[in-house]
């Protein structure tokens, strides 16, 4: 820096320093490129329409009406059965009468049919003379049956696969094996319901096959879930190509600590009957109703459920609800005069519970149109509280949906979540880059009725089914009315 001359005006340094910098910090800042504005995700009309749609939600008992038909009036719902077809055709039909393009999409789906499902304990320890001890079981989907008159073994009893591993296989040989792994109640009281089924269902699908491995006549697990009162609960089994098909099945879970308790006192012998029949696949079907969209037609957001349910119970919570909760979306879409600029399309699926058939066969059939399936959203987690949205999609799509999670927050299911799962018919769409959606619920609870016998209208709390369709309506309409492609 010069010098300054004698008599010239005194600045401060700093100040003195500014100056000089100022001029050519304002020139920077003129000469300085723009930042590209954000883009217009929601117009105002659309934030306007998801508003109305929530509070529509919290006013009807359209969802509350569809569950009950299908449960009460219409019942269980397994794939291949008289009332999967009939569900199928009055699911057609309530989406017809609101107007929409409604098709049937052929699927051949699995038949398999429960038959007689027994066991006792015919020898134990402490036993008194003449007596047996009754257990309470159901059989596992797909199993294949024993003898007509049942089949009569030793039992050995281990916690897991590596216990079973470390026994000899002469243990095993000829013997009912039960794997007695408890659904971990504390992991699904802090709400992770989901995460404590993750781990035990891998029994259910797995353990036959590893049993028979080593030489077992059958397999039991203990039941997948945290019903009490002895409810066994069901759900598909997995045969492994490796391995003989043994009958299979679930004990409750009050059965499950019997047989355990007695196992560790000596010798245990059962008489197991299981009775199902595998027939031919059959024809069934998913059911699809459009709503179409009014610029972008050819642009698909899809809302779901599955329509089949397992045979126990009259699957109020797997999968009606779900099933309702997307007819609800267009029915509150259309109620309130919206138009969407994406097709908004509700499909009932077919077959998740035992076969995945509904979902897999829509995937191949329409992968040309792949692309232009701009999202899809699944409800598959039952109908209790829903806080939020899971999705599975580009981290950067959750920074575009915050503002329809500001509309939901007010209802208390603004939180977003990336996972890596979210709903079994939609994923096969992963596979093409779609975008996937599932609501997410409160899950303390869902796994005490899931696959059993309880699993039947009175589990449905009916404000919480509106929540569920809110947020589901919600989601649907802002997606299908975005400004932008989601990023793929």
């Amino acid at each position: 820096m010069l010098p300054m001359k004698s008599g010239a005006l005194s600045l401060p340094r700093n100040l003195l320093l500014l100056a000089i910098c100022l001029p050519a910090v304002t020139r920077a800042q003129q000469t300085s490129p723009s930042p590209s504005p954000t883009p217009t995700l929601y117009s105002q009309e659309t934030i306007s329409g998801l508003r109305k749609l929530q509070q529509a939600a919290f006013t009807s008992d359209y969802a509350l009406r569809q569950v009950a038909h299908l449960c009460n009036n219409i019942g269980p719902r397994l794939s291949g059965s008289p009332q999967a077809q009939k569900a199928v055709e009055y699911v057609a039909a309530e989406m017809k009468a609101l107007g929409l393009d409604v098709r049937i999409e052929k699927v051949m789906v699995p038949h398999w049919v429960r038959g007689e499902e027994t066991a006792a304990l015919l020898e134990f320890p402490g036993q008194a003379p003449d007596t047996t001890q009754k257990l309470v079981l159901t059989a596992l989907g797909g199993s294949v049956a024993t003898p007509a008159n049942g089949v009569t073994a030793e039992v050995v009893v281990v916690k897991d696969f590596e216990e079973l591993q470390t026994l000899p296989a002469e243990t095993v040989r000829g013997n009912i094996v039960v794997f007695n792994h408890a659904y971990d109640k504390a992991m699904a009281a802090q709400g992770r319901g989901g995460e404590a089924y993750g781990d035990a269902v891998a029994y259910r699908s797995d353990a036959p096959s590893a049993a028979a491995r080593m030489g077992a006549v059958a397999a039991l697990i203990r039941s997948v879930g945290s019903a009490d009162y002895r409810l066994p609960h069901t759900g598909q089994t997995k045969y492994s190509e490796d391995a003989p098909k043994i009958p299979a099945g679930a004990l409750a879970a009050e059965d499950a600590e019997l047989v355990g308790n007695l196992a560790a006192q000596g010798k245990l012998r059962m008489r197991l009957v299981l009775t199902p029949q595998q027939f031919a696949d059959v024809e069934s079907f998913n059911v699809v109703a459009d709503l179409k969209g009014s610029t972008d037609p050819e642009q698909v957001v899809i809302v779901s459920g599955h329509l089949d349910s397992w045979d126990l119970g009259t699957g109020a919570i797997d999968d009606a609800a779900g099933v309702a909760v997307s007819m609800e979306t267009l029915n509150l879409v259309k109620k309130a005069g919206l138009r969407p600029r994406r097709t908004l399309r509700m499909i009932a699926w077919m077959n998740e519970e035992n076969g995945l058939r509904g979902g897999t066969t829509y995937a191949q059939d329409h992968k040309t149109e792949m692309p232009n399936h701009f999202a899809a959203i699944e409800t598959d987690g039952g109908a209790g509280h829903p806080v939020g949205m899971n999705l599975k999609a580009k981290p950067e799509v959750k920074t575009w949906l915050g503002p329809i999670a500001k509309v939901l927050q007010s209802s208390g299911a603004g939180l977003l979540n990336l996972v890596e799962h979210t709903g079994a018919d939609v994923s096969p769409m992963e596979e093409f880059g779609v975008p996937t959606f599932h609501p997410m619920q409160d899950s303390r609870f869902y796994f005490e009725y899931h696959h059993t016998a309880a699993d039947t209208f009175d589990k449905i709390d009916p404000h919480h089914l509106q929540e569920n369709a809110a947020v589901v309506a919600v989601m649907a309409y802002g997606l299908a009315n975005l400004e932008q492609a989601l990023p793929r």
